[in-house]
Parts: C-alpha cells; sequence; structure tokens
C-alpha cells in the first residue's frame, strides 16, 4: 500500500544516511506515527465499509471523480476525506499535539452545522460563496505543520487577470464604478486592456484550543493590491503588499461565544451561514472591486457574536470610521467650497476643517476624516435548511470644525448622527445547485459601504456635516450546472439622494443641486473641459462563471470570465440636461491553488 511504499522510501533513505542519534530518534517517532496512522485508517475504512484502493489518492488529495457525493463532513475533518498521508500535523515543534478533541474544537469553529461539503472534492464551487474564490479556502485545508499546540494553515492562490474596460478608467484589477467618464473627457471615448497579477493572494490561518470547548485563531491574508509612490507599469510593476484581513478571534462553542478583534470584513457583509468570519457572502466575481449594490467594507473592528445552538446569531460590531464629502469640486459658477486644506462655504464665509492629510504610518498623500466614535453595527441572523436570513442596524457619527467669518469668532465642532437598516437573504432555491441572494442598505451617509463610493455627506450652511440619503441593493442568482462549473447573474444599485440648502446668493449648494448648467457635459473635448454633474444613481449586470479545470495531488487550476455592463445617472441640470454614461467591462482570469 502508498503508506508502507512510503515507509519503506525513509527506511532506505535513513539508511543510505548517516544521522546523529537525535536523528534517529526523530526518524523512528514518525515510522511509528505512520504506523499507528495506517492502523487508523484500517480501521476507519473499516467503519465506513470501504475497500482499500476505493478512492484514488494521490500526495494525500483526492482526485475529482466528477460527481456529487451527498452527505456532510463532520467538524474533525471539514474536507470529508481519509487520507493515508503522514499527519504531519502532528509533528510539534516546541511542544506537544493537539488531542484529537481539541483538533475537532478548533475544526468547529468555523464549520457550521448541516453544512454541504462534497465527499470527493477538496475545492468546493457548491456554495453561493465558495471559500476557494471569494476568500482563500484555507478553513478546509489540513495543517502544514503545528508550533505547539499551534496549528498552521497555509492558504491562497496566484492570479492573472486580463481586464479591458470599454472606456479608460487607468484602474487596477478593481474597477473605479464610480469613475466612469461623462462624454466631455476623452478617456470616454477609448477603451483600456490592462493586464495583472495583483490579485494573487495569501493567508496563514493560526488555530490553538486551550480547551477543548475554546479555540483561539489568528487569520492573515494579504494580495499585492498596494500601489506605493514608487510603483509603475513601465518596466518591474513592482506593486506592494497590503493588509487585506488581520484579526484575532476567541471561540467558546460551549457558550455559543465568539469575539474577533482585527481588520475583517464588516458585519453589514452578509454571509452564508451565521455570523462568523470567513463565511461572509461575497459574491463570486471576479472583479476585485465586488459590482455595485454588494454592501461590505474591511476595516479594523472589535466584534461580539452569541449563537443559540448555531440557529440564531446575535452580533456587535465597532468598526473604523471614515466618511467620504461631497464638498471638494466645483459646482459650475457657484462653487460649494473655496479654499484648500481649510475649506470656505462659498454661501455664508464659514471656514471648515473636516479631514487632515495622513501622518506616521497613515498615508500622507490621502485625507482622514475627523471622526468621533466608531461605526456600530447590530446584526441578527437566522439559519434554516432552505435559506439563511439576517436584518440589522447600522449607525454613525460624522465630525467637522467650523468658525463663522466675524471677527472673533469662536471655532465650533459640529456633529451628526446617520445610520440604516439593512438585511440579507441566502435561499438554496435547488439544494446544491441553484442559489438565490439578495442585500439591501438604506439611511443616511452611507455611501462608503458600497463599491460606487457615493458620498457619505455634505454640509449645511453652517457647517455642520449634512447625510446624504441614500440606498444600497443587489440581488444574484448562483447556479452549478456540474460539479467543477459556477456560473452566476447579478443586479445591482446605488441611489444617492439630495442635501441641499440655498445660498444667500441665491444659488442651491450641497448635493444633487438642480441649478448648475451641465450641457458640457456632453460635448467632446480633448481637453477634458468642465463636468460638474453630481451622481445619482450607478447600475450594473454582470453576468460570469468559473470553470474548476483540474484538481489532484499538484494543486487546482481555476479560470473565470465576466462581463459587466454599468450605467451611471447623474442629477439634472438647470439648463435641462441630465447627463449620463455607462461602459462594458471584461475579465478573463486564471487561477492556480497550490493548497487545493
Amino acid at each position: 500500500m502508498m503508506l508502507g511504499g512510503m515507509v519503506a522510501m525513509l527506511g532506505g533513505l535513513v539508511a543510505a544516511s548517516p544521522a546523529r542519534a537525535d536523528d534517529m530518534a526523530e526518524i523512528r517517532a514518525i515510522h511509528a506515527e505512520m504506523r499507528r496512522l495506517e492502523a487508523k485508517v484500517e480501521q476507519l475504512e473499516a467503519h465506513h465499509g470501504m475497500a482499500r484502493g476505493s478512492q484514488n489518492v494521490v500526495a494525500g488529495r483526492t482526485l475529482r471523480s466528477g460527481g456529487r457525493t451527498g452527505g456532510s463532513a463532520s467538524a474533525s475533518n471539514p474536507s470529508g476525506q481519509l487520507s493515508v498521508m503522514p499527519d504531519l500535523s502532528r509533528l510539534t515543534i516546541g511542544g506537544p499535539a493537539l488531542s484529537d478533541d481539541a483538533q475537532a474544537a478548533a475544526a468547529a469553529e468555523n464549520t457550521m452545522t448541516e453544512a454541504i461539503i462534497p465527499a470527493q472534492a477538496k475545492l468546493d464551487l457548491d456554495s453561493s460563496s465558495p471559500l476557494a474564490i471569494t476568500q482563500t479556502g484555507v478553513d478546509s485545508l489540513p495543517p502544514v505543520f503545528r508550533i505547539g499546540g499551534v496549528s498552521v494553515r497555509l492558504g491562497g492562490f496566484i492570479d492573472f487577470s486580463n481586464i479591458y474596460r470599454s472606456k479608460n478608467l487607468t484602474s487596477g484589477p478593481a474597477t473605479s464604478w464610480g469613475s466612469f467618464p461623462y462624454a466631455n473627457s476623452p478617456n470616454a471615448h477609448t477603451g483600456e486592456y490592462r493586464p495583472s497579477a495583483q490579485l494573487t493572494r495569501l493567508s496563514v490561518l493560526l488555530q490553538g484550543s486551550p480547551t477543548k470547548d475554546e479555540t483561539l485563531s489568528g487569520y492573515i491574508e494579504t494580495d499585492f493590491g498596494g500601489a506605493a509612490g514608487t510603483a509603475n507599469s513601465y518596466q518591474t510593476n513592482s506593486y506592494t503588499p497590503r493588509i487585506r484581513q488581520a484579526y484575532m478571534t476567541y471561540s467558546n462553542t460551549k457558550w455559543g461565544f465568539h469575539i474577533l478583534a482585527g481588520q475583517a470584513w464588516s458585519l453589514t457583509t452578509g454571509y452564508t451561514q451565521g455570523l462568523l468570519s470567513r463565511h461572509e457572502q461575497l459574491p463570486p466575481v471576479v472583479d476585485n472591486n465586488q459590482i455595485p449594490g454588494i454592501v461590505f467594507t474591511r476595516v479594523p473592528q472589535i466584534r461580539f457574536i452569541k449563537d443559540f445552538g448555531r440557529k440564531w446569531w446575535l452580533g456587535l460590531s465597532l468598526e473604523a470610521p471614515q466618511v467620504a464629502y461631497a464638498a471638494s469640486g466645483s459646482a459650475g459658477d457657484h462653487a460649494m467650497l473655496t479654499g484648500t486644506d481649510d475649506d470656505t462655504l462659498a454661501s455664508s464665509g464659514t471656514t471648515l476643517l473636516y479631514n487632515n492629510a495622513g501622518s506616521g504610518m497613515l498615508n500622507p498623500n490621502a485625507k482622514y476624516s475627523m471622526d468621533v466614535a466608531p461605526d456600530i453595527v447590530l446584526k441578527g441572523a437566522l439559519d434554516t435548511r432552505p435559506a439563511h436570513y439576517e436584518i440589522y442596524g447600522l449607525a454613525r457619527w460624522f465630525k467637522a470644525m467650523s468658525q463663522a467669518s466675524a471677527a472673533g469668532s469662536p471655532i465650533r465642532e459640529r456633529v451628526s448622527f446617520a445610520g440604516g437598516v439593512g438585511g440579507d437573504v441566502t435561499v438554496h432555491v435547488i439544494p446544491r445547485y441553484l442559489q438565490f441572494t439578495g442585500n439591501v442598505l438604506a439611511g443616511q451617509g452611507i455611501g462608503r459601504y458600497g463599491p460606487a463610493m457615493l458620498p457619505d455627506a455634505t454640509f449645511k450652511a453652517n457647517g455642520t456635516p449634512a447625510p446624504i440619503p441614500e440606498i444600497i441593493g443587489s440581488m444574484g442568482l448562483i447556479g452549478h450546472p456540474t460539479s467543477n462549473l459556477l456560473v452566476y447573474l447579478y443586479g445591482g444599485v446605488e441611489s444617492a439622494g439630495r442635501r441641499t440648502y440655498t445660498g444667500t446668493d441665491g444659488y442651491e449648494y450641497g448635493y444633487g443641486v438642480n441649478d448648475l448648467a451641465l450641457s458640457s457635459c456632453d460635448v467632446e473635448q480633448i481637453s477634458g473641459g468642465s463636468c460638474d454633474a453630481q451622481t445619482h444613481t450607478v447600475a450594473d449586470l454582470t453576468v460570469g462563471g468559473w470553470w474548476h479545470v483540474l484538481q489532484g495531488g499538484y494543486g487546482a487550476v481555476m479560470t473565470g470570465v465576466q462581463y459587466t455592463y454599468l450605467r451611471k445617472f447623474a442629477y439634472k441640470g438647470g439648463d435641462g440636461a441630465t447627463p449620463t454614461t455607462g461602459g462594458n467591462t471584461i475579465y478573463v482570469t486564471f487561477r492556480y491553488l497550490p493548497f487545493q
């Protein structure tokens, strides 16, 4: 058998080369461990009525059979597979291995009850949000090694994306959906082709169990979406690593209590089941900026989750805030703000300070809002066999400093409250073959939670932040015609309402004003001309799919194709012009997943 051959080969290597006494002792321990595991595999096979050789195993990975297998995997074996590979996870450095109960508890942290996991393929595309596509799928992989009582799992993929856009956005593999140019810009009359390997992603999952009911975890996920001031595409394409996620968790399965601290997907993001990390309902799209209508951020936070029998869930999250103001651009012949660092309201002469350039370890070329409190998310969720439901509330606070133009006027702190309510649903229309997903968030000052990045707020005449009414929503269908094919169809929309006031000069100020001259937005000029349109709505239709080409002891290979049609609508101007624009994006992506 395969294990016996490996033992013989290892024995031959030992005989062929001299070793020190401690090396020989370690090798004998490995031999003993392999013999013990061989006996355990035989017992498990006998228990399940399996004949040896009934599965095709290469280097510890079960090859794809092309068929579907029902049933769910146990918490201690999330992949649902038997492997005759020596259990290197029990080889420890600096301490004892985890007990079987401790390993089961660690695996159970991110294994939901009644989960549907294929038993013959580690790379699972049956979900509405497959982890191998949307995250890194690291939870389903065995530990590579252990350090003391901590297991170490590696995940990730090598990505090569080919992107074509019908309008030139000069954007990397994350499309700037809100930046599609109007006809006055020369970029609206030419497309762009942009190949990129920046979406290549790596992850590490660390887990340990103080007791059989407790699990401590650490998760780090990075890609190469960073662009330092020296990064360019002329010759070496030197783009920098960045933090996608980096957080620690504590989970107590006996109490049903879970804590997360670090940078992770916002609790406003939908989930496939439960509310635990790495189970987010992210669309399996190719574009790294999701698609318009998907609610998310990925920010530092501290989160508290309570589950009630892993069916009902309640979560509270305190998340890092930022505010995107609609304030810095001109508005035809009546700009809302004048000045640079300290802006002045043109209608009243009030001077404002609402953001600052970064310093220390922050980006000095970026502006950071003045924040008074974290964003607060309170969410409840329900898991049933046919569907997963969520409802939540979001609370935010915006702050600016203002000073009236009169001599000797004091500096005042202006604070406004904002927020909204939202919900998510995932329905297994045809279990394992077709899922429906939907999400919505409506309220004021919620623009940063949508990929189109509509503004959160503008200003009142006295300098108080004025949250903008907005709605963000999407619906999607995810299908699985075969075990190695996933297709999807999404539609999404983000829309901003009006928040205006009339100044002493008779002009409108704020966001969504209707007295701007916008006819120039449709006048083609190689110099670009001027267009002061304020975005009302961004909508999209997206279709795509993933083909799981290969999988075996060498890893897995996938290819993805996606097409998105986008329309952007501006508010109507005082001259009757209503600028609109749109465009097409096409992605063709190849991924190699060496750990799958």
